[in-house]
């Protein structure tokens, strides 16, 4: 896939985010490593650190919404947050993420996107949050790693 079709880029000027790359670098691939280890079934998964906590949810509906709302289905209660700021989209064998008209943008490789497809290992900023994709194939589960300790989603 070329990269110019992966992200589209948003036009509003606002002021960027710290830079992060698209591919998750240092301690956010050795969470993606751990996590990646401790999942056994085939599927797609977000991976994130909150507090001293990693969670991994599993992304097994065809939407997923992320945001401040108790009605989200990933919650953060942070400012930093909108109350509807993202969503991930599975359009057919794709994972889409796409920004639900947030204030602090969604944010891949230092740059704001409006929609996005995301790849194994991509990582993107919500917030003040680092989101990492994780997409597991029959021969990942196939190697027997544990149970993932999961929400499903």
């Amino acid at each position: 896939m070329r990269e110019e079709d992966r992200h589209d880029r948003t036009t509003a000027s606002h002021s960027p985010a710290p830079s992060s790359r698209g591919a998750a670098d240092g301690a956010q691939a050795e969470l993606i490593d751990a996590a990646r280890g401790s999942l056994t079934e085939a599927g797609d998964y977000l991976v994130f650190s909150e507090g001293d906590l990693v969670r991994v949810v599993a992304l097994i509906g065809d939407w997923t919404r992320i945001g401040r709302s108790t009605a989200a289905d990933v919650r953060f209660d942070d400012p930093t947050v909108s109350r509807r700021h993202a969503l991930i989209i599975r359009e057919g064998n794709e994972m889409k993420l796409v920004d639900d008209s947030s204030l602090n943008g969604i944010f891949v490789a230092g740059e704001r996107i409006d929609r996005y497809t995301l790849g194994d290992g991509d990582s993107f900023l919500i917030g003040r949050y680092r989101m990492n994709f994780v997409s597991v194939t029959t021969t990942a589960e196939a190697e027997g790693a544990a149970p993932p300790d999961s929400l499903p989603v």
